[in-house]
């Protein structure tokens, strides 16, 4: 039924392992045009599985293929300024550019929201972190477990 609401629509998607790629699945299943940037080495989530007949392969990763589905790829070396270069001129044709790095990391990569906004002012900038971009625990790793403790279902 609404398969192509988000017809039109594209995404830069820089994000990698399982929360931002679950994000920008749901865009990609609803019609956005979604471009996935993976480091040179691929998303770590290629080395997850499960995988068919339990042989790792980055290609075959039960849980990359469906948080990548409908979505294209390319490779980019974001500490390299050619990497960097290639991201800051899909942003020129996109709508929406989702991350998942650690706070502050787009700004130390040359392209936080003030970079970006440049190149394109009608940009959204879409960050997931696990506890937010600011604050006391922004810089604080997180798990499931930990969700549970500090989210209160372990009460």
């Amino acid at each position: 039924m609404f398969d192509n609401a988000l017809e039109g629509v594209r995404v830069l998607d820089l994000t990698h392992h399982v929360a931002g790629p679950q994000c920008t699945k749901l865009l990609a299943d609803y019609g956005a045009d979604v471009i996935k940037v993976e480091r040179p080495s691929g998303d770590p989530a290629r080395s997850i599985g499960p995988f068919q007949n339990d042989q790792p392969h980055p290609e075959k990763s039960g849980l990359f293929l469906h948080l990548n589905i409908n979505k294209r790829s390319i490779t980019a070396n974001l500490k390299h300024p050619n990497g960097v270069g290639v991201v800051k001129e899909l942003v020129r044709e996109s709508d929406i550019v989702i991350e998942n790095f650690r706070p502050g990391m787009m700004d130390s990569l040359g392209l936080g929201y003030d970079v970006l906004e440049k190149i394109n002012p009608a940009i959204v900038l879409t960050s997931i972190s696990n506890f937010g971009q600011t604050g006391p625990y922004r810089e604080m790793k997180s798990s499931d477990i930990v969700a549970y403790a500090m989210g209160g279902p372990m009460n």
